[in-house]
């Protein structure tokens, strides 16, 4: 008789159950893991490039601030010894023209929204 089983009045044949094993090409799974690889490097290589931007540009901003805070100092120095530095009395000079530019802009529509009022 033939490979067949008979239980209970059915016949039976082996090696029909279950899942059937893949028959998976082995260079082509080669070919897929070598590309999942440099795949992988292309990713790795991409973020360490995003991370040394990252750190330069954090770098320049840090060198920008030293210096803004010794200028800073320079002026504080300057100060102690009884001078004002140019620097500070054109700032002082500026804000004071925009808060007159700023009190008069007030003035001419406080002015407008009185005359709005009286008519």
């Amino acid at each position: 008789m033939d490979d067949s089983k008979v239980v209970g009045g059915k016949v039976k044949k082996p090696g029909k159950r279950g899942r059937k094993p893949a028959k998976i090409d082995l260079k082509a799974k080669l070919e897929r893991s070598r590309q999942s690889a440099r795949e992988c490097r292309a990713r790795k290589k991409l973020r360490y490039q995003y991370l040394e931007e990252l750190v330069s540009s954090r770098e320049r901003a840090i060198c920008a601030l030293r210096e803004e805070l010794e200028m800073y100092k320079q002026w504080c120095m300057a100060m102690d010894q009884g001078k004002i530095p140019s620097e500070i009395k054109a700032l002082l000079t500026g804000e004071e023209q925009n808060k007159s530019q700023q009190n008069s802009s007030r003035h001419t529509k406080a002015g407008k929204t009185d005359a709005n009022s009286n008519s």
